[in-house]
């Protein structure tokens, strides 16, 4: 029976269609990777799918995906997968859909009418627990329904893959296209991936650091996202203030802690990022306080470890040289927990979601996600003429 006869095969077309390329989260269908599909009268299938490229670290998870799909459909014996890679025409034709008619290296995201929320998550200083705020909020958005990217922009102290229990991962080429890397439900890039090996050290300045960080923006294929996260360096220097001009109308947390002389040098990055015509939209207070249990009394008493007021001084301060509200959008709690999380791939927000500094992120989450996806408040570049 040919496969224009088998009455299989429309169900068996709409059972591929629901598979999706785990990096590029479109259905392979669309992406042309299903070459072709057979079908015998014992009911058993043979499906050909295409790699983007050979050695795709993910061919097992497409095939296991694909097989998995097809044997739910009433009247498929059994299932063979034979994969194989796209030709350099095939692909071009791949990554021409993908663009949607937009120029190479291009920043998406700083297009008028693009309608994903960009938020940068910036700090005055390092050892404030930046990077572990970013990723757990970036999770916690995720678990909401809601399609979230994440680029790790600390050039030189990239940790992301690190929390995200991806010390040794690459993404995959394809041609001069980079995948994002699937991690806990998010797409991941950092420069820490890009690395030949994690002993390497980069020392990039001017022109070479603001090529990479444009490859980063314009190059990774992110797809069409609802939240869009920047791990920004601490500080104020050449990278925070390449990716301000980048994506001038992205919205800005400010990452502190109770400690006065770290409020102070976190108002500088609020200051900045408004100078480069960002919305800052909130502080964040990590490492806030600790419970801990008092020996003499047995109780559980909340301890302000590293002291007090300094989330809501630098919201007072940026409030005051913005000349608008900046609130306290949160105050995370000091945990062990949420380190040793970091350091073992194991993100709080996931692992143990009824903690309280898990809690704390959640909530933020929940104040962000709330947030209606739109134009509201972002330049249009339009011209009366």
């Amino acid at each position: 029976m040919s496969e224009t006869e088998n009455p299989l095969l429309p169900a068996i077309r709409a059972a591929l269609h629901t598979v999706q390329d785990p990096e590029i989260r479109r259905p392979i269908t669309d992406l042309g990777m299903v070459d072709s599909i057979g079908i015998d009268d014992a009911g058993v299938v043979t499906v050909k799918v295409l790699l983007t490229v050979a050695g795709c670290p993910l061919h097992t998870t497409i095939r296991a995906d694909v097989d998995r799909a097809l044997k739910a459909v009433k009247g498929v014996s059994e299932v063979v997968v034979d994969l194989g890679v796209m030709t350099d025409e095939q692909r071009e034709a791949m990554r021409d859909s993908l663009r949607g008619g937009r120029p190479e290296h291009q920043i998406s995201f700083a297009q008028p009418g693009n309608l994903t929320h960009v938020l940068a998550i910036a700090s005055g200083k390092g050892g404030v627990g930046k990077s572990s705020v970013t990723v757990n909020l970036a999770l916690a958005l995720a678990q909401r329904g809601l399609s979230v990217g994440l680029l790790d922009a600390d050039i030189y102290g990239h940790s992301v893959p690190d929390m995200l229990g991806l010390p040794d991962a690459h993404p995959t080429m394809v041609d001069d296209m980079i995948m994002p890397v699937p991690a806990l439900g998010i797409s991941v890039i950092s420069m820490g991936m890009l690395k030949e090996s994690r002993d390497q050290v980069i020392a990039w300045r001017g022109p070479i650091l603001d090529r990479a960080l444009t490859q980063l923006l314009a190059d990774v294929y992110w797809g069409d996202l609802d939240w869009f996260l920047v791990d920004l360096p601490p500080g104020t220097g050449d990278v925070a203030m390449s990716l301000g001009q980048k994506l001038p109308d992205a919205d800005v947390i400010v990452v502190t802690t109770p400690q006065a002389n770290v409020a102070e040098v976190s108002e500088r990055a609020g200051t900045m990022a408004n100078m480069l015509h960002q919305h800052v939209i909130g502080v964040v207070e990590n490492m806030s306080w600790m419970e801990a249990t008092c020996p003499q009394c047995g109780n559980t008493h909340r301890v302000d470890f590293f002291g007090a007021g300094g989330g809501a001084q630098t919201s007072a301060k940026l409030s005051e040289r913005i000349g608008r509200r900046v609130p306290l959008m949160a105050q995370i709690p000091m945990d062990a927990a949420v380190s040793s999380g970091g350091e073992n791939g194991d993100p709080i927000v996931l692992a143990a979601p009824d903690n309280p500094s898990a809690k704390a992120i959640i909530e933020l989450a929940d104040q962000l996600a709330a947030t209606p996806r739109g134009l509201a408040g972002r330049s249009l570049n339009l011209s009366v003429g």
